[in-house]
C-alpha cells in the first residue's frame, strides 16, 4: 500500500509538538494517546493495525495485536482521517524531553529500525512491525531485549527520540554505544553486544554491564537522555528524600511550616 504524503510543522524545542497536515481523504496513525489536538473536519477512529494491509482478514489483526502486547504498547492504534473538504490540522506531542525526528523512509531505503517506545504517529500505508532479535546475548543484554520496532513504507514516519538527537553515518566501520542510548539505525546497520571491558570496568564504571555494537553502512540515530535513565533519576530523588515530603527544602515541607506556625 502507498503511504499518504502528508504536510508537517514541528513547534517547540525539548517538549516538541508536531502539526500534521491533512488533504482531504488523507489518513495519519498515532499511538494511543498521543493526540494533542484536532481541528473541527478530522476524525478518528481506534483501530487493531496499522491500516497498512487493508485486505488482512481477523487472523492478521489478531496476530499484530499479540506482537503489540509484548511490546507494552496499546492494543490499538488511532487513525486519523481528515474528512472535511479542506485542508486541516491535527497535533501529536511527545511523551518526555527529546527531540521528534521526520523520517522520510523512501529516503532511508523504506525501513527503519528503532527502539520499541520511538514511534510517535505516520503516514497511512506505514507498517509498524516487532523486529524480534535472534541472538540471545543482545535479547538478554541489549537493552530494548528481544524486541524493536520495525517500520516500513515510503512516506512519512516520525519518530521520538529522548534529548539530544546525534546522526552517525557509518561506511563500514564499528561504533560501540550505551544500549540505552541507541534510539534507531536503518536497513544496512548489523547490532549486536559486547562486554564493556574487564571485569573490573564492568562492575565499577558506570556505564553497564555491556556495549552495543553497530556495523555496516547506514544511519544510526543516538539518544542522550533515555527514558529508562531520566525514570532512575526521578526514582533516585524521590528515594532521597524518603521524607523529601518534610524536608526543608520541599515545596511540601516548607508549607508544612508554614501552615503549621498558625
Amino acid at each position: 500500500m502507498k503511504c499518504h504524503e502528508v504536510d508537517y510543522e514541528l513547534f517547540g524545542d525539548d517538549m516538541q509538538i508536531i502539526e500534521i497536515e491533512l488533504d482531504p481523504g488523507e489518513t495519519v496513525i498515532a499511538e494511543a494517546g498521543a493526540m494533542n489536538y484536532m481541528e473541527d473536519g478530522i476524525s478518528f477512529e481506534s483501530k487493531m493495525g496499522d491500516g497498512s494491509k487493508p485486505s488482512g482478514g481477523l487472523f492478521d489483526s489478531l496476530l499484530n495485536v499479540g506482537k503489540r502486547v509484548l511490546t507494552g504498547e496499546s492494543i490499538f492504534m488511532t487513525h486519523f482521517t481528515n474528512q472535511g473538504s479542506s485542508k486541516k490540522r491535527v497535533a501529536f506531542a511527545a511523551p518526555y524531553p527529546g527531540k521528534i525526528i521526520p523520517m522520510n523512509m523512501a529516503e532511508l531505503g523504506g525501513e527503519l529500525v528503532c527502539q520499541k517506545d520511538a514511534f510517535l504517529c505516520a503516514a497511512l500505508g506505514t507498517s509498524i512491525e516487532i523486529a524480534f532479535q535472534r541472538k540471545l546475548g543482545v535479547g538478554f543484554f541489549g537493552g530494548e531485549g528481544f524486541i524493536l520496532q520495525r517500520l516500513r513504507g515510503d512516506g512519512k514516519a516520525f519518530v521520538h527520540i529522548g534529548g539530544t538527537v546525534i546522526k552517525k553515518e557509518l561506511k563500514g566501520e564499528t561504533l560501540r554505544v550505551d544500549t540505552g542510548c541507541l534510539a534507531a539505525f536503518t536497513s544496512g546497520i548489523t547490532y549486536d553486544i559486547e562486554r564493556a571491558g574487564s571485569l573490573k570496568s564492568m562492575v565499577f564504571g558506570g556505564e553497564g554491564l555491556f556495549l552495543a555494537t553497530l556495523r555496516g553502512h547506514g544511519t544510526v540515530y543516538l539518544q542522550s537522555l533515555p527514558f529508562s535513565r531520566l525514570a532512575n533519576r526521578v526514582l533516585q530523588a524521590s528515594s532521597y528524600g524518603g521524607g523529601a515530603s518534610k524536608g526543608e527544602g520541599s515545596v511540601l515541607g516548607g508549607l508544612g511550616n508554614v501552615f503549621g506556625d498558625r
